[in-house]
């Protein structure tokens, strides 16, 4: 099959503060339609948020409803992005044991509740 674009949406109930959020962490731009917004980064479509008024979070690591789905992003400078994470609204909900250790990850969640990893090789 011959896929003309993969599509990544995160549901939410605040459009707004989720597509700001991805924007920012991942030095993009929101292009903002009605219950829909576009996130492009380097002029490349890159995820998108879709309203979704009812939205309930995935609870990590426990409990219910699970995570369901989430994102990986290696990088070098973990305390930098950390740090940007937070200050964008992202919470930190595990961290690694030994980060002077050679590779391992923090779990994170966005302003929606959605999980994704900060890890380095």
């Amino acid at each position: 099959m011959n896929f003309k674009r993969r599509t990544i949406v995160f549901e939410a109930a605040d459009i707004e503060a989720e597509s700001a959020f991805w924007a920012g962490l991942l030095d993009g731009s929101v292009e903002a339609k009605d219950g829909w917004h576009n996130v492009w980064v380097d002029g490349d479509w890159h995820l998108a948020v879709q309203l979704v008024p009812d939205h309930v979070p995935p609870v990590w690591p426990e409990g219910g409803p699970s995570q369901q789905v989430h994102l990986d992003f290696y990088l070098e400078d973990l305390e930098a992005a950390h740090e940007k994470t937070l200050k964008l609204g992202g919470r930190l909900l595990k961290a690694v044991d030994d980060p002077a250790a050679r590779k391992g990850f923090r779990v994170y969640a966005d302003p929606a509740g959605h999980t994704f990893c900060l890890a380095w090789p």
